[in-house]
């Protein structure tokens, strides 16, 4: 049995891959701010056929996420992975978005999954060290949004950009202790995404439902299996029954001078290189 945390696992696509962790006979740990809400998911876990611990708290919170892995050591002898999910929108144009508003956004985006994982790559770090390493794995939640960019979220499409750029970062940093990172863009009917996306996501009265945040977790859970050991630093885009790789940036064509342009110079240089390059894929809603 396999030692999971699920954050921001109260609703939406955390209580999904909780369930769906649970169903695979694993120990999920849930985390979210509402207790209410985790002791619900936990009981449905335990319906489910795996076991449960809710630990409700911040998970942005420097000294709370450190005790999150330590409390699942603790309590299950164990942690093979960490699915970083907890999240928050504040929408509005750039020109209208104030500073609480970024700094709510990057602060439970960003560093919500970068202090949990900072705590759980130390733990893992450290049992490598001691010659037992484990094969860990992390899922991080980034978004279309960070991926292209979205008119209207230019707070949440910075922080999710900011998540792809960790996950890669950390996969090449924790490969040498048995860890692989990847994250996943997800497309899913939940209450960040039901007022963006209102028209579009509503539920089909029959047959298969598309939007449902329990088709993201199939993915998620392979992707924190001991099987998924040969995959790392990569992303993928997930919605219904759809599995796809997303390309990031790659260095594309150059001129090079041997020496310093001259400003005057770099017009036409400019205009042969975008001629040469790849277009970009449009930012959401542009």
């Amino acid at each position: 049995m396999r030692t999971v945390v699920v954050t921001g696992a109260g609703q939406g696509l955390g209580r999904a891959h909780a369930l769906a962790f649970a169903a695979a006979g694993h120990h999920v740990v849930l985390n979210d701010l509402d207790a209410g809400r985790l002791d619900a998911v936990a009981a449905e876990c335990a319906t489910a056929g795996g076991k449960a611990l809710a630990a409700p708290g911040d998970i942005a919170d420097w000294d709370f996420a450190a005790a999150l892995v330590e409390r699942a050591v603790a309590e299950t002898g164990r942690l093979d992975a960490l699915v970083n999910n907890a999240g928050l929108a504040r929408d509005r144009m750039l020109t209208n978005v104030s500073e609480a508003e970024w700094d709510d956004v990057v602060r439970v985006n960003l560093k919500g999954h970068f202090a949990p994982l900072r705590h759980a790559a130390a733990h893992w770090k450290a049992l490598a060290k001691a010659g037992t390493p484990a094969a860990a794995r992390v899922v991080n939640t980034t978004s279309g949004a960070g991926l292209l960019g979205s008119v209207g979220q230019v707070n949440y499409s910075a922080a999710k950009a900011a998540v792809a750029a960790l996950t890669q970062v950390a996969a090449v940093e924790l490969a040498r202790y048995g860890v692989t990172v990847n994250a996943i863009a997800p497309s899913a009917r939940t209450s960040m995404t039901e007022q963006v996306f209102a028209d579009a996501m509503r539920a089909p009265e029959a047959g298969f439902d598309a939007m449902a945040p329990e088709n993201v977790s199939p993915l998620v859970v392979w992707l924190a299996s001991a099987e998924a050991g040969f995959v790392t630093g990569r992303v993928f885009e997930v919605s219904g029954g759809s599995v796809s790789v997303a390309d990031g940036w790659q260095h594309g064509p150059a001129v090079d001078a041997a020496r310093r342009w001259d400003p005057a110079e770099l017009g036409p240089v400019v205009r042969d290189l975008l001629a040469r390059a790849p277009h970009p894929a449009a930012v959401y809603g542009a």
